[in-house]
């Protein structure tokens, strides 16, 4: 088989989850950069693989994908390492449902209205981050009840759903918002540790 392609930008949480996965099952990949906030526009080519100009995509042998969960679903079945999804139904489905609830409702509260308002505004909506922290602060607790005993988010066996929050509670602590209310959650605050010191994360890592 091919060598993998993702398309996307280092600065990118969903890009780093599907690189977190390829990570985690070693398998060599070849990231393509697409900018989509690139001041002469998203390239036109790229609608070929992304109908809808958002990132990551993902190319395989000539077979093509979008969307995070498709592609980290799909990598973890076609290529052999490491098993990163539950085998039995109620875990897989509780694998699911955390990425379910981080994309509606920690993703953008923790990133955009947190993080990226923090960071990047000369003048920050202090109403704006307080509404993000509200809603994190749900986020996080929902987490923590749905946290089986264990190292990982479903027990003993890293799986998809530590490898897509990763990347998400990474970005909401590189402010002191963040850190401060991740403090609020033990468990999820060592889970975190536990995962930031891994390989993968530590290779996804966008330096600058």
């Amino acid at each position: 088989m091919g060598k993998p392609i993702v398309y996307g930008a280092d600065y990118s949480v969903y890009v780093r989850i599907v690189r977190l996965v390829l990570e985690e099952k070693g398998i060599d990949y070849e990231l393509v950069p697409v900018d989509v906030f690139a001041a002469d526009g998203i390239p036109a080519w790229y609608f070929e693989h992304h109908p809808f100009g958002r990132i990551p995509a993902f190319e395989h042998d000539g077979f093509r994908l979008f969307e995070t969960s498709a592609i980290a679903r799909y990598v973890d079945e076609a290529f052999d390492g490491p098993a990163l999804q539950a085998t039995e139904p109620r875990g897989r489905a509780t694998m699911n449902q955390i990425i379910g609830m981080l994309d509606a409702y920690a993703y953008r509260s923790m990133v955009w209205d947190v993080a990226v308002e923090r960071l990047e505004k000369a003048q920050p909506d202090e109403a704006l981050i307080a509404g993000g922290l509200a809603q994190a602060s749900k986020a996080l607790r929902t987490l923590s009840a749905l946290k089986a005993p264990g190292p990982w988010l479903l027990g003993d066996q890293l799986t998809l759903a530590d490898l897509h929050a990763a990347p998400i509670i990474g970005y909401f602590v590189k402010v002191a918002e963040g850190q401060n209310l991740l403090a609020e959650f033990p468990d999820i605050r060592d889970w975190y540790a536990r995962i930031a010191a891994r390989p993968s994360f530590v290779q996804t890592e966008k330096i600058g």
